[in-house]
């Protein structure tokens, strides 16, 4: 670690406290300061009336303070389980009898330490945001269109268990009733901490899932594998943040079509935008009329477009953004859904469990837990 650091400033932390914490713990102490600060600032603007009055300056500040509220929590829980600790070593050199307190005491000092270097850890900074999700057939036909409509339903179901809310955004229907492909925007209810967010679990979703099973199309019970492809993108807090100029927009408008390529309306309402300068290409037509597609179009084409600018931006930060395939292909999968054996296997991680019927239920926590835990181990190994 570097040298060690000085008393922060405006933190209320005794001098004799200071002076017997160890390197790491001042390391700790002054990494959690500004941001302590920060907390206190924070506190004063939500009783602004110029805050208040702008929903997404609040939104944000709010976000912010939420956020910043587990480090305080933490900081807090720290000083106190090493005061605490300090105070007894002391009595125990006056008293022996009080000696055997010490071991209680310094399991919560260094439990306290872990979670606050935790939390003190760089988080993704959308993690807070909510997100846009693509889900698109692959290889394998009807039975890959099958299959990506159940992974837009497990979705949805999992929003509805996190008491998220979920908007079909737009829907492209294969013969059979599954999807080309589908967009979906899901949305936390009210101002959540990073670790609570949306992104926050289902970044890790982006990738290729890789399904075998008995297509509804085959006779003789053979067991087939295809694939559906998902992108995940954060969605903008603020869409002022990517400026689209209307120059470089080719729109054109078509009639929306259901299951079977049947009409679902007599109007042209569908509507497809093209980024001219990039080639992103966003279709809409599940609203009833142009101007709300367009809109839902444009939605999801300053989050794509955001998601290259930060790639763009920063090419290690957004590593595991790269990693979201583009193109559907079942060599480059993240995950395998065995209908046969009821398994689900993530890839990247090691999970494995039998219960691939309540996962496609919505129950897909443990399977997003192993991501985040993995996640969390790489980002301890690199240090505050």
């Amino acid at each position: 670690m570097a040298s060690s650091p000085a008393k922060p400033e405006g933190l209320a932390l005794d001098d004799d406290v200071w002076a017997r914490l160890s390197e790491e713990e001042r390391q700790l102490t002054a990494s959690a300061a500004p941001l302590l600060v920060e907390h206190q600032d924070l506190e004063t603007q939500m009783a602004d009336p110029a805050v208040l009055s702008d929903q997404n300056k609040a939104r944000k500040v709010g976000r912010r303070y939420a956020e910043l509220g587990r480090v305080n929590a933490a900081y807090s829980r720290f000083i106190d389980a090493v005061g605490d600790l300090q105070a007894g070593r002391d009595l125990a050199a006056a008293d022996p009898d009080f000696a055997d307190e010490i071991s209680a005491l310094e399991t919560s000092a260094s439990e306290a330490t872990d979670v606050l270097r935790d939390v003190l850890l760089p988080r993704d900074p959308d993690d807070a945001n909510d997100v846009i999700m693509e889900i698109k057939a692959g290889e394998g036909g009807q039975e890959s269109a099958l299959f990506a409509a159940d992974l837009a339903r497990m979705y949805l179901r999992y929003a509805e268990r996190k008491g998220w809310s979920a908007k079909m955004l737009n829907e492209t229907w294969s013969d059979l009733g599954g999807y080309k492909d589908a967009t979906i925007a899901i949305r936390a209810s009210g101002n959540v901490t990073p670790e609570e967010g949306v992104w926050a679990h289902l970044k890790y979703e982006g990738g290729v899932h890789r399904v075998q099973r008995v297509p509804v199309t085959e006779s003789q019970g053979r067991i087939h594998t295809s694939a559906a492809g998902v992108l995940v993108l954060p969605e903008l807090e603020d869409e002022g943040e990517i400026e689209i100029d209307e120059n470089d927009l080719r729109i054109d408008v078509y009639r929306s079509s259901g299951p079977g390529g049947q009409s679902v309306n007599t109007t042209d309402s569908a509507v497809r935008i093209t980024h001219l300068p990039t080639g992103v290409v966003v279709s809409m037509q599940n609203e009833k009329s142009q101007i709300q597609n367009r809109e839902a179009a444009m939605r999801v084409l300053k989050a794509r477009l955001a998601q290259l600018k930060q790639e763009e931006a920063d090419a290690a930060a957004a590593e595991a953004r790269k990693s979201q395939v583009r193109t559907v292909d079942r060599s480059e999968r993240i995950r395998t859904y065995n209908f046969p054996e009821n398994r689900i296997a993530d890839h990247r991680t090691g999970f494995k469990a039998y219960n691939l019927d309540t996962v496609l239920d919505g129950e897909l926590e443990p399977v997003i837990a192993s991501a985040i835990a993995l996640d969390e181990q790489h980002r301890l190994a690199q240090g505050l």
